[in-house]
């Protein structure tokens, strides 16, 4: 049963994902430009940003997290967003090896892990520079639908440094953001109930067949499906 709640992280939300005692099924984690510190069997985990569906390995398993706003990770981890792409790694592969031992102990004995994991967030946060303020005000135009072109001279920047910026950030180019935030634009219209035609066009797709190619690229499985399993974005 996966559940969120706001984080006390700017712009972060915690959430668990743990699995039904009658089983199910693992269900797709959708891309949706954002990375993820996770605590799942004793690890500490990133999850970078995705351009496609991720289908976890193996069988169900509790997991715990702290998913980070689009473009302000790579400033608490320390890596650029491209270098996680479409990856989970150990946060030992990151960071110093001491360090993540004495943050392992302190997850593994606290009594509620997703506060604990909470906390290593806001204490990297507290001594992390603050995240660029342009890269939110992109990460809200893209996800509101506007066009990269417009958006990039509305920020001031050339095509080519909105281009690395982006990469650095979300791990992907502006198209490719502004793709993943329309899928999720549409997928959180049609779970309010609004038929697939007219969800298609307030999120930003030329008609309901641009959208149902769409899904199937970046979800893996019809529109159908992916609402019936609820899956978590």
């Amino acid at each position: 049963m996966y559940a969120e709640w706001v984080s006390r992280v700017p712009g972060a939300v915690v959430w668990t994902n743990r699995p039904l005692p009658s089983g199910g099924g693992v269900q797709p984690v959708l891309p949706d430009g954002c990375m993820d510190l996770m605590w799942s069997e004793g690890r500490l985990i990133v999850a970078g940003p995705d351009t496609r569906a991720h289908v976890p390995a193996g069988p169900p398993v509790p997991y715990v997290g702290v998913r980070f706003f689009p473009g302000t990770a790579p400033a608490l981890l320390g890596v650029p967003a491209h270098a996680l792409r479409d990856r989970r790694v150990d946060l030992a592969d990151l960071w110093p090896a001491a360090t993540v031992r004495r943050l392992t102990a302190r997850v593994a004995a606290a009594a509620d892990p997703a506060r604990a994991l909470e906390e290593t967030a806001l204490l990297r946060a507290a001594d992390s520079e603050p995240p660029d303020p342009l890269l939110r005000r992109l990460a809200d135009a893209l996800g509101a639908g506007r066009p990269v072109g417009a958006t990039a001279d509305e920020l001031g920047l050339s095509a080519r440094q909105l281009h690395r910026r982006s990469l650095a950030a979300f791990g992907y180019g502006p198209k490719t953001l502004a793709r993943v935030l329309r899928l999720q634009r549409a997928l959180a219209l049609a779970r309010s109930g609004f038929p697939y035609a007219e969800t298609a066009i307030r999120a930003g797709y030329a008609d309901q067949a641009h959208l149902a190619r769409d899904v199937r690229e970046l979800a893996g499985m019809p529109l159908g499906a992916l609402l019936r399993g609820s899956a978590p974005g």
